[in-house]
């Protein structure tokens, strides 16, 4: 397994990782690879949009209140015809397809910031 390089403090410190609630999934059809639209609740941070491709570990049924981290200040990403506004954080599994999402192990208030 191959370490990404070193990277500074102050470059970490740029990253804004933020826990939400997804509120909605929906398959996303127009997506080359399997994914879901979903709509994550950041609090004060508003509803922000993201595609994710975990279709293979989750239902849309069971996504619906789950917590999850992600990345809120990346630019815009267009896919097809949706712009997904934040990144979803997961780890992958040995096949490179099967994505497991990190969620915070206790209910944390949306929107709050890993430090």
């Amino acid at each position: 397994m191959t370490i990404k390089p070193e990277i500074s403090w102050a470059d970490f410190e740029k990253i804004d990782i933020r826990c939400g609630t997804i509120i909605s999934a929906n398959d996303f059809e127009k997506a080359r690879n399997p994914s879901y639209q979903l709509e994550i609740d950041f609090g004060d941070l508003g509803i922000k949009k993201s595609s994710a491709q975990i279709t293979s570990l989750y239902s849309k049924e069971e996504l619906i209140g789950v917590q999850v981290l992600a990345v809120v200040n990346f630019p815009k990403k267009q896919i097809a015809n949706f712009f997904s506004e934040c990144l979803v954080l997961g780890v992958y599994g040995e096949d490179k397809k099967d994505v497991t999402l990190l969620t915070p192990s206790l209910p944390v208030k949306n929107g709050m910031q890993v430090g």
